[in-house]
């Protein structure tokens, strides 16, 4: 009877860092459930993506947290462009009139301290992101924030419009 010998590939123990290396066996993928050792982020392979088993609905969350978080920041960049866009009076056809330029520095701030509330609710989703505890969108400090942005933005519009009106109506 033959004696079968075991591949070394399949004895994750027997690769070390200082062996022949490829690039298959620098992404071979780290099951978490069978390290023992405290931080599995340098691991060996260190390329290798970390497995976690899937418990309950933990994918779904961490996946929909990180969505939030990033829509969270997406928005106060945006609102930080416009702020700045305000506050520069940045006009692609005319200069700016003077009623515009008196209203530029108040809108600008005020759409740069929504801004920074947007951020601020983006890392308090991070931080409930990386505590993996599942994000419900329904408090009361969202919702108002959310609804002055809103507010803010619909009441931006109305100001420039009437503001070109009155322009239109002086010339």
């Amino acid at each position: 009877m033959p004696i079968s010998q075991s591949d070394p590939e399949d004895n994750p123990a027997s690769c070390s860092c200082c062996g022949p290396l490829s690039f298959s066996e620098l992404t071979r993928p780290v099951e978490v459930a069978d390290c023992s050792s405290g931080n599995l982020f340098w691991s060996w392979p260190i390329l290798g993506p970390l497995l976690v088993e899937n418990e309950s609905s933990d994918t779904r969350d961490h996946c929909a947290n990180e969505r939030t978080f990033l829509s969270y920041l997406r928005l106060s960049i945006y609102m930080a462009i416009v702020a700045i866009a305000i506050v520069l009076s940045f006009h692609l056809k005319s200069q700016p009139s003077h009623l515009e330029l008196r209203m530029a520095q108040p809108l600008g701030i005020v759409f740069w301290l929504l801004s920074l509330s947007c951020l601020v609710l983006g890392f308090e989703t991070l931080d409930k992101y990386s505590k993996k505890v599942a994000i419900v969108q329904t408090g009361w400090r969202t919702q108002s924030i959310m609804s002055l942005i809103a507010l803010s933005i619909v009441g931006t519009c109305v100001i420039l419009l009437v503001i070109a009106k009155v322009e239109a109506n002086g010339e």
